[in-house]
């Protein structure tokens, strides 16, 4: 598969919940701003949400749009190289972390490599991703379900899902 480098639309989420995890996500959202081949577009509120996986801290989430110059395997690398630059350490599958950059979107397509897939697998039933994604971009569709995001936010539990105050 080839890709022209053009100003392609991206979503992301962002996530921390070790260490100072809002100056760690506005530190990031910096860093991809300064990210050659990465321009950032909009970035949701923060929300503060219950962790999924094992007993753990609750997070703190949001979402942001990009519009890259990158292959969705260079933005991929980008963004672990982004995390590592905060002290990720992959330890535990769904674990504490100090950065997590999940790749939700590149504009409508749907790739299934070994490494990566988009639209992201579970995208869809996190009401974590979803909220913030709304706000940004409800009426980006999602290629697998053809839903917008405002749509598929209507069928996921919010309730765990609490807006951030501004500071």
């Amino acid at each position: 598969m080839t890709f022209q480098l053009t100003d392609t639309p991206s979503a992301i989420a962002l996530g921390s919940n070790q260490g100072p995890s809002r100056t760690i996500l506005e530190a990031a959202i910096k860093t991809l701003n300064n990210t050659p081949g990465i321009t950032l577009q909009a970035q949701s509120s923060w929300y503060q949400t219950q962790a999924v996986g094992p007993p753990q801290p609750d997070y703190l989430n949001g979402c942001a749009l990009l519009h890259v110059q990158l292959t969705p395997q260079m933005l991929l690398e980008t963004l672990m190289g982004i995390e590592v630059k905060f002290g990720r350490v992959r330890q535990e599958h769904w674990g504490p972390r100090s950065l997590d950059l999940d790749l939700l979107l590149y504009d409508n397509l749907v790739l299934n490599t070994p490494n990566l897939q988009l639209p992201h697998p579970r995208m869809r039933e996190r009401a974590f991703v979803l909220v913030p994604l709304a706000e940004i971009a409800p009426t980006w569709v999602e290629p697998v379900s053809g839903k917008t995001i405002a749509e598929l936010l209507q069928a996921v539990d919010c309730s765990g899902v609490k807006p951030l105050m501004k500071i």
